[in-house]
């Protein structure tokens, strides 16, 4: 029987420079989504953000009612909507409604929102923006499954709220919850039975919170009488894969050095290793990003599934470190020598190929049998003239009779 196929995709922030046509960047964005789904792609995740002018997408809701309209397979999630800056009824409606629009396609993934500069702008404490994130994740996922809710908390009333829709998707749409380091996400989503995401997954400190951050949310998830699965928790990491390891270093110097200044001097978020030397080379050897080939990338992806003990999507986290040419390439290498490793996809061929080198003597001989005795049958009733003498050497191992 076939195992399980481990799903892959993109976490798309997206992360763009300010020297480039914001305009172009947005399109370029849904372009790759469309490639993805033309690769067979499981899963895009689309990011909100307001400020820090890399991070473009306002609203992942708009962009993913337009992707999906451009697409046939690949599911589209949130990636994610910051619950404090939201309503609870009006993004649930929202949601709702993208998962009738999408007929399912929809996910719709959770967080407190990343970049204090977006949460200072509204007015919103950062102290209190988990506080407000589990809050609303109450609501919204009572609001999802049907339920109407009254409520009051000191940020928003709900006076006995209710979707005018069923959900589509049945009980709801899938809640994912968006985890790094510290236990908030897993905690949250073991409350609820919710899938978690794992962003940061091949940093140092990600990586190594990979089991306990499950296991925190399976106990939590006990405590609430939920369960957790394993198929609903993705991780993120960055990859880019080419040809040979030389290419794919080459690849990335067009952007990494642009991504790395916005982590580091903008969204405070030093993803690079600290270190001397080449920041590509700190980056490989801290297993916080695959560049590569595809053997690396697949050896990466082992690593993580023992280290955490099983998870059931790998997303890239979309980076525009190389050109957008090399990074379709990169993208299209993955679907066709890595995504087939996780999957099973070959594993019949293999099989078959086995089986038939196994027993090609007997197909051969069983081969040259049938059709050395059409080719007697020939030659008993019509003669030899126009029978080559090397074909009837070959199938029946001896000449043919000489012409009178």
């Amino acid at each position: 029987m076939p195992g399980t196929k481990l799903r892959f995709g993109a976490f798309i922030a997206p992360f763009h420079p300010i020297d480039e046509n914001p305009t172009l960047a947005l399109h370029r964005d849904m372009e790759l989504v469309e490639w993805m789904d033309k690769l067979g792609y499981e899963e895009a995740w689309i990011g909100e953000h307001h400020s820090g002018a890399y991070e473009l997408i306002a609203s992942p809701e708009l962009f993913i009612a337009a992707a999906a309209e451009r697409t046939k397979h690949i599911r589209l999630g949130t990636g994610v909507s910051s619950l404090p800056y939201h309503h609870p009824l009006m993004l649930a409606d929202r949601i709702n409604q993208l998962d009738h629009m999408t007929r399912g396609r929809v996910m719709f993934g959770v967080g407190p929102g990343a970049l204090v500069s977006d949460a200072f702008m509204m007015g919103i404490p950062a102290a209190k923006q988990r506080d407000r994130m589990d809050e609303a994740l109450d609501a919204l996922v009572k609001l999802l499954n049907g339920e109407v809710v009254t409520e009051k908390t000191e940020w928003y009333e709900l006076s006995n709220a209710r979707l005018q829709m069923t959900p589509f998707s049945r009980p709801s749409v899938e809640i994912a919850v968006a985890s790094q380091v510290s236990p908030t996400g897993a905690r949250a989503a073991g409350k609820h039975g919710a899938s978690l995401l794992s962003l940061g997954a091949t940093s140092t400190a990600g990586f190594n919170a990979l089991a306990s951050n499950w296991a925190i949310a399976e106990e939590q998830a006990a405590q609430y009488g939920k369960t957790m699965d394993r198929s609903g928790w993705r991780l993120v990491g960055p990859m880019h894969i080419a040809e040979t390891r030389e290419q794919a270093r080459a690849d990335v110097r067009f952007g990494l050095e642009k991504w790395a200044y916005y982590f580091s001097e903008i969204a405070n978020l030093p993803v690079i290793p600290v270190g001397d030397g080449d920041p590509i080379d700190r980056m490989i050897d801290s297993g916080m990003a695959v560049i590569g080939t595809p053997d690396d990338a697949a050896a990466r992806i082992q690593q993580l599934l023992d280290e955490s003990g099983g998870f059931g999507a790998f997303l890239f986290m979309a980076h525009n470190w190389a050109d957008f040419a090399t990074t379709k390439k990169s993208y299209e290498l993955f679907a066709r020598y890595v995504a087939p490793r996780f999957q099973g996809l070959n594993e019949n061929r293999v099989a078959s190929m086995d089986w038939v080198r196994t027993n090609k003597a007997e197909f051969t001989g069983q081969m040259q049998a049938a059709v050395g005795a059409r080719i007697v049958q020939h030659m008993v009733e019509k003669g030899s003239e126009n029978i080559r003498p090397e074909l009837v050497q070959m199938i029946t191992g001896q000449a043919p009779p000489a012409k009178d």
